[in-house]
């Protein structure tokens, strides 16, 4: 398969990486509760930002569109660093990269 950066193929798989950790490092449930004026997940209910946490203080709507946003947040990378060439080491080194930036973010402390 043809790559979109030529010969940098490796530069452009770690740039993936990093990007995909920067996507799971969003807070999909922080965002959707901010928005739709809930409280901060962090501090209420279970004190988790995740979907079920959000469903609790705000109902399907708002659990249906966190999961649906942390589902993009790691398959997005990866569908874009397939569209550019990057083989399939780098395209699940670019999924576990997403998958850490879930669990340890660095964005919303």
């Amino acid at each position: 398969m043809s790559n979109l950066f030529g010969d940098d193929l490796m530069f452009a798989t770690l740039a993936f990486v990093v990007l995909g950790y920067l996507a799971g490092s969003v807070s999909t449930a922080i965002i959707v509760c901010r928005a739709m004026g809930l409280p901060d997940p962090r501090s209420e209910g279970s004190r988790n930002p995740g979907a079920t946490n959000v469903l609790r203080l705000g109902g399907k709507k708002a659990a249906a569109i966190t999961l649906a946003g942390d589902f993009l947040k790691g398959l997005l990378p990866v569908l874009f660093a397939r569209l550019a060439g990057v083989e399939a080491t780098g395209l699940a080194l670019i999924a576990l990269a997403a998958f850490l930036g879930h669990l340890y973010p660095i964005f919303f402390g």
